[in-house]
Parts: C-alpha cells; structure tokens; sequence
C-alpha cells in the first residue's frame, strides 16, 4: 500500500464530514486589516454576533487557554493558508503563557479579553465582573501596549448590560459574540467540528472554537479549504468589522 498523504486524510476527514474535496484549491494570500473609516457605515451595536452579510468574509475565533503547543499549531496550520483569527485570551493563561500574546500578534491576527480566569461573569457583582474584565486587560496591555480589540464575556454567548457598561469602560466599544457555535469543547470529533461549521457558516458569520481541543487541530484545515473553495475568506474580526 502507498504511502497517505496529508491530502488523502483530509479528504477522509470531508467526505467523513459529508463535504467533498475541490481539486486544485489555491492557497489564499493574506489580507490586509484595514483601519476603520468614521462616517463610512452606521454605529456597530454594543454586542455584535456577526458581521456584512454582503462580503465574502468571516471570522474564525478561538478561546485562547488550553496546551500552549495546540495554540502554535492551530496558529501556524492558519497562517500557511493565508488566513487570520482573532484569539479572545482568557488571563490567567496570559500569565501562564506570556509569549502568546506576541505570538499571536506578530501572526497578524487580533488579540482580544475574555476575562481574567474564566467565570460566569453574567453571575457576579459589578466589583467581581470589574476585575475579571480589567484584569485581563492588564495584563494584555503590559504584554502588549494595548488592551486588545474585542471583549468576549466569559461562560455565556453574550453579555448582561452591566458587563457591557464594564467592558466598554475598560476600553472595548463592543461585546464580541458570535452566531456558529463549532461546540468543539465537547470533542465531538473533527469531522463532527468541521460538519457543523460548515452547514452554518456564510457571508459574515463569526464563529466560536477553541484552542485546547485536538479537534479541533484537524478540523481547521478541513474547515479552512472549504470555505476556500466557497470563495469565504478566513480574516481577524477588526476586519471583518472594517
């Protein structure tokens, strides 16, 4: 027997997901993350679940904990396509794991807070929920310089108003949610990963994945052929949003 290619288990992993493999897809090149231009569109809404509906693009966004090592290579496998994602870092892996943050950044993708040690922030008093928001951003800002791009509330798809007041006085605008929910977290299988992404996922769409899942590593480069072949590019959420 010969020996299998990465092509050939990519292609089990498809047809396992019940999606076929185009021949000959192109690797996308990378896109530039244009500034955001004032008076070009309406005001973005304090949380946000997804963007256009009418461009060709969506958003891929990772939990950022887990094994440091799953994060590199779920950061590399994107990066040799061409495509960004935008990683919502939860601190205390921050802490843990410091060279991350420029890691992440020096990739060109977005670097967000998803709150300091990962709680049911909706359940907390505003001074709990304060620190848990602020905490993160800390320590984003001194990794960094900044505290990131995108808030993301933890254990919940969106936030209460007062998380939302508290975020938006730590110095993020909007509450990133998002409207695909990969449920890699419950390691369903790769091929039940990329099967749910991609019967969900159109123009505009965010979605929810994380790094800690091995999952999670297979399904992306499945993932992100397919939506190569629809002609969807994989961008950071800044642009997604531009």
């Amino acid at each position: 027997m010969g020996r299998v290619t990465a092509t050939d288990r990519r292609a089990v992993l498809l047809a396992t997901a019940g999606l076929t493999l185009a021949a000959g897809c192109a690797t996308r090149s990378a896109v530039a993350h244009p500034a955001h231009s004032a008076g070009s569109a309406p005001p973005l809404p304090a949380q946000l679940t997804h963007g256009p509906r009418d461009r060709p693009r969506v958003a891929l966004t990772f939990h950022g904990a887990g094994d440091p090592a799953v994060a590199r290579a779920l950061l590399t496998e994107a990066e040799q396509r061409g495509a960004r994602v935008t990683v919502l870092a939860v601190g205390s892996w921050l802490d843990t794991h410091p060279d991350l943050a420029r890691r992440i950044l020096d990739g060109g993708h977005d670097l967000g807070n998803h709150t300091l040690n990962h709680l049911d922030i909706n359940a907390m008093s505003e001074a709990e929920a304060r620190q848990e928001i602020t905490g993160c951003a800390e320590r984003i800002r001194r990794l960094t310089g900044s505290v990131g791009s995108w808030f993301r509330p933890s254990r919940t798809p969106t936030a209460s108003p007062l998380v939302v007041r508290l975020a938006q006085e730590a110095g993020y605008p909007h509450v990133l949610s998002y409207d695909v929910d990969s449920l890699d977290f419950t390691s369903p299988s790769a091929a039940a990963v990329a099967r749910k992404v991609l019967a969900e996922i159109r123009e505009g769409s965010v979605v929810s994945l994380h790094f800690g899942y091995a999952d999670t590593v297979a399904a992306l480069p499945v993932v992100l052929e397919e939506l190569d072949r629809r002609g969807l590019a994989a961008v950071t959420t800044t642009e997604l949003f531009s």
